[in-house]
């Protein structure tokens, strides 16, 4: 399939599925009493394992929320329990063999909130990171063009033109404190891959050119045969 035939199938399932959402709205209502999450994001929360349902952007309720502009924590939310538990499980999810990642976003989970996880490349050791309520708050002008890929597009990557230095401020979880932060190399072609999941922006938005990969989809129908990344059957969307 081309380039240009692969951007076109992936805008084409965005927006019909985006025309037919029926998403549930985030009104009060649909919260339990005391709580900030909504029903469908404690399902989620509650309900996964250690390693995490990806969504992808070939299923109709994973793209609506891939394309959803996802919302900050609040202070009692990044307090809580369910917030550590999501913040164990992306780590948890992006190291999978299945997964293999250097970055993942709470939207490729099924959850709308500004958390990542990453792989800081910039610092020793290149532990991977958890960082929540994350804002890309500038772009420095030297543009950089370079691979990615997207585990929520498995077997395809794309060649993306990215900043190669970037001001980000986030909420740290290892230190508990809100920070801000200049980021270049490898890791900021990261914050800026994932960020733009919270924004529900894909690289194939950006991408110059993007390819099947077959390596990768073989290596993806070995996990398929013991059942990797099939849909729970308690998935709540």
């Amino acid at each position: 399939m081309s380039y240009k035939s692969v951007i076109a199938v992936i805008a084409l399932i965005s927006a019909v599925f985006s025309c037919k959402s029926g998403n549930k709205s985030d009104n009060s209502s649909d919260r339990p009493s005391g709580m900030t999450f909504t029903r469908e994001e404690l399902t989620i929360l509650n309900q996964s394992d250690s390693v995490m349902y990806l969504t992808v952007i070939g299923d109709k309720s994973d793209s609506l929320i891939l394309r959803k502009v996802s919302r900050d924590l609040t202070q009692e939310e990044l307090d809580s329990p369910e917030a550590a538990t999501l913040a164990r499980n992306l780590l948890a999810t992006v190291q999978d063999p299945s997964q293999d990642g250097v970055g993942i976003s709470s939207p490729q989970v099924g959850l709308n909130l500004r958390m990542l996880a990453l792989m800081r490349y910039d610092r020793e050791g290149r532990p991977l990171q958890v960082y929540a309520n994350v804002h890309i708050d500038s772009l420095f002008t030297n543009v950089v063009k370079g691979p990615e890929g997207c585990l929520s597009i498995p077997n395809y990557r794309g060649v993306v033109p990215r900043a190669d230095s970037i001001i980000v401020s986030y909420f740290d979880f290892q230190t508990k404190q809100f920070k801000k932060d200049t980021v270049g190399g490898y890791t900021a072609i990261i914050f800026q891959h994932e960020t733009d999941h919270l924004e529900g922006i894909l690289y194939t938005d950006r991408a110059d050119t993007v390819f099947f990969n077959q390596a990768w989809a073989d290596e993806r129908k070995l996990y398929e045969q013991h059942g990797a990344y099939t849909k729970p059957a308690w998935w709540p969307y």
